[in-house]
């Protein structure tokens, strides 16, 4: 729109030159051009509000260009960008009053020129004028809507901000009052329930120790094996709530080299177990996933040495960027799907397939077994990692252990 107004302004001094070489009233229309057109790089200066000066500026702009005007009607059409500074400051009603001016203005200007009474004079201005305050009422209006949703999808986002909040913290609360009544309810069920039985068997052996030492006895040797079984579900506590392997330091892989190399030793030559790490993770592991993949080591090996009769197994960590891979594979007898995998006893140690799946199940990931009869298991924990990693290895499925691991073939299997 500026660029219009000195468009405009140039080109009717132009036409005012050209048509009127050598008039008395060239100096003024020349000066009258020159204060409009400063007059109008003014406005930005002041500002876009009503303010007493920027009333008083477009009060200056408008009386120069009617004198403009009334000295050379060729200026009439520079008023079309002074209708969009008015409505631009001016109020709504005063804005239209103002067009309505501009327009007498131009209609006069335009049949100065002409040589007869043209209809067009007459009609073309006021739909000029028309089209243009339409046009700017339109947008303003759009303005004013945009702001409007602007707001409201600004309130929008902050309330589902806070609501994610609060769901977070409602989580983290229910996830804290869940684990510490699983707690609570293991604590009862085992230390408890021994810690008062050792009472009442010491309090007996108090009661009875001068009448019946070997009453007495008796009850203290039965205490000292409560004793026993507590201390031992006290271990697996710790032992569940933060790995050891882990806890010395040196992460899955230290510790993944630590289980085999005692699982080997355990087994006095029967089971050799080998760990190889292939690539590079991009970050470091998150605790959980570190632990739960450990958790699924220590339980598939200990099905390897209960059930499948193999002479060697096979740890491959896999690391592939958006993703981490645990295969645990052995030269056992494996199994078929007319044969199911034995399941080992409830009550000797609770690892297992099931519990194998709801620790991957619970990082998002996925558990696989393979197995044929006679060519051993291949069991393997895919976990995606939160991390976009960089590496551009392809994310196909993990590779099987290589060939000199294994004795036997390593098509897979599944462990009890």
């Amino acid at each position: 729109m500026h660029a219009a107004f000195f468009l405009l302004l140039g080109a009717s001094l132009a036409r005012f030159l050209m048509r009127h070489p050598g008039e008395t009233r060239t100096p003024w229309i020349i000066a009258l051009s020159a204060v409009l057109a400063v007059l109008y790089l003014l406005g930005p200066v002041l500002g876009s509000r009503p303010t007493p000066r920027r009333l008083t500026w477009l009060g200056a702009l408008v009386v120069v260009w009617m004198v403009l005007v009334v000295l050379a009607p060729s200026f009439a059409w520079c008023a079309v960008p002074l209708f969009y500074t008015g409505l631009r400051i001016l109020p709504p009603r005063a804005a239209l009053a103002l067009v309505a001016l501009l327009t007498v203005f131009v209609v006069a200007a335009q049949l100065r020129l002409a040589t007869g009474f043209d209809p067009n004079l007459v009609l073309a201005p006021p739909a000029v004028a028309a089209v243009a305050t339409a046009v700017f009422v339109h947008m303003r209006r759009q303005a004013v809507r945009q702001r409007e949703l602007s707001v409201r999808q600004r309130e929008l986002i902050d309330d589902l901000l806070r609501t994610r909040r609060e769901l977070a913290a409602t989580e983290r609360r229910e996830g804290t009052l869940a684990e510490r009544q699983r707690l609570s309810m293991e604590i009862h069920d085992t230390l408890a329930q021994g810690l008062s039985s050792q009472q009442m068997l010491l309090q007996a052996a108090d009661r009875s120790w001068d009448a019946d030492p070997a009453t007495a006895r008796r009850h203290v040797l039965t205490a000292t094996g409560i004793a026993e079984s507590n201390l031992a579900e006290a271990r697996r506590f710790v032992h569940d709530l933060a790995p050891a392997d882990l806890a010395e330091g040196g992460g899955l892989e230290a510790a993944l080299h630590t289980l085999a190399a005692r699982e080997t030793e355990r087994s006095g030559g029967g089971l050799t177990v080998r760990c190889h790490v292939e690539g590079v993770p991009a970050a470091p592991l998150p605790d959980r996933v570190q632990s739960a993949l450990l958790r699924i080591a220590q339980g598939a090996l200990a099905n390897v040495t209960e059930h499948a009769e193999a002479t060697v197994a096979a740890l491959t960590l896999t690391h592939l960027g958006d993703r981490v891979v645990l295969d645990i594979a052995d030269d056992g007898r494996g199994f078929g799907p007319d044969r199911p995998a034995p399941r080992p006893p409830e009550d000797v140690r609770g690892h297992g397939l099931p519990a194998m799946r709801a620790r991957v199940r619970q990082l998002g990931g996925t558990l696989t077994v393979e197995s044929a009869p006679g060519e051993g298991t291949v069991l393997s924990a895919a976990v995606p990692l939160s991390h976009t990693g960089t590496s551009s290895a392809p994310a196909g499925p993990p590779a099987p252990p290589a060939p000199s691991d294994l004795s036997a073939p390593s098509t897979p299997e599944e462990p009890a």
